[in-house]
């Protein structure tokens, strides 16, 4: 059998910063408000002239192929994770596969938010198993600026989240207990709504779904019910990266670096106390992107890349929680 090591990774984030005195201009909030809360400074917004999901996973995409010693046309599958696709549909991974230039090879489209890129290496880990492909590319991108209510009433939601894309290439490998060693996935619908954006969707009245009533509602933004994530995320954060130790015979101890989705700087703090890991074992960028849902954990992948921090057989860990609620785990063997 096959194993999944990533050979290459790589990101992109729009040039446009947005520090919490832009947003003190917007709503009555504070930098020291924001930061006391979320840990974030500042956060990238897209250039509607020049950023799309498709174009900005391109750009990650580029980097993380180089970066592994390949050209584009290696490429044999794209698995793309994002919740602000740039059509209602088709996805934006087709998208993606013409930005590339890489006509005729699939492309598959994964909706599961924060959790999105560790459900997307999951999936590519068992198409290279199984010897269906051999260079498979995972992406997670996101516009979420233009979901934000940047106005008293959207605070609590437009604060946190940011725009960018992390891209990451899986290679098969005969190297035993290297690469990817497993990875782990949850969900519970019962807690759908406590983070979601409701419309337009499919179950509204045909004259309903996109009315000029519907788009001036507030269920047309993200909504979220903040204490309730946290409180999960503490909980399920541990859960799954004990999870992941657990089946690969490894304690606490042993992981070499943690990179969690940059959900909040409260919870990663939270959590490195949990697990008692040193500060240099735990990656955090959220205060200079904020939550970039999908992409956050290939964009703090490829800084830690370039910084030096991934080295050969590090044990990494990645972890994270969101929308859904979904939650998984992935252990890795640098």
């Amino acid at each position: 059998m096959y194993h999944s090591k990533i050979t290459g990774i790589g990101h992109y984030v729009p040039e446009n910063v947005i520090t919490n005195a832009d947003l003190e201009k917007l709503m009555d909030t504070s930098d020291a408000w924001i930061t006391e809360r979320t840990g974030i400074k500042e956060r990238r917004f897209f250039n509607p002239d020049k950023d799309t999901v498709a174009s900005m996973s391109a750009h990650a995409s580029r980097m993380a192929i180089e970066r592994a010693g390949l050209e584009v046309k290696d490429i044999e599958f794209i698995v793309l994770a994002t919740i602000t696709p740039d059509y209602f549909f088709p996805g934006s991974g087709v998208l993606l596969q013409r930005e590339l230039g890489l006509e005729g090879i699939g492309a598959l489209d994964l909706r599961n938010a924060c959790s999105g890129f560790i459900y997307g290496l999951s999936v590519a880990d068992q198409f290279i198993k199984t010897g269906m492909y051999k260079n498979v590319l995972v992406v997670g991108a996101e516009i979420q600026s233009s979901l934000m209510e940047m106005n008293n009433r959207g605070r609590n939601v437009s604060v946190i989240f940011g725009d960018g894309a992390g891209a990451a290439v899986l290679q098969a490998s005969n190297d035993k207990g290297k690469g990817i060693l497993s990875t782990h996935l949850h969900a519970d619908g019962r807690f759908a709504e406590e983070l979601y954006v409701k419309d337009p969707g499919s179950s509204r009245h045909p004259e309903e779904r996109v009315s000029p009533q519907l788009m001036e509602s507030p269920s047309i933004r993200a909504h979220m019910n903040g204490n309730m994530v946290f409180k999960h995320a503490v909980v399920r954060f541990q859960e799954v990266i004990q999870e992941a130790l657990d089946a690969n015979g490894f304690q606490k101890q042993d992981i070499d670096l943690l990179v969690p989705h940059q959900a909040n700087l409260r919870i990663s703090n939270y959590l490195q106390e949990q697990l008692g890991l040193a500060d240099q074992k735990v990656y955090n960028n959220i205060m200079r992107y904020g939550n970039t849902t999908a992409a956050s954990i290939p964009i703090a992948l490829s800084e830690a890349w370039a910084e030096g921090l991934l080295k050969e057989d590090q044990l990494i860990c990645l972890a994270a929680f969101g929308s859904g609620f979904t939650w998984a785990s992935a252990l890795i063997r640098f």
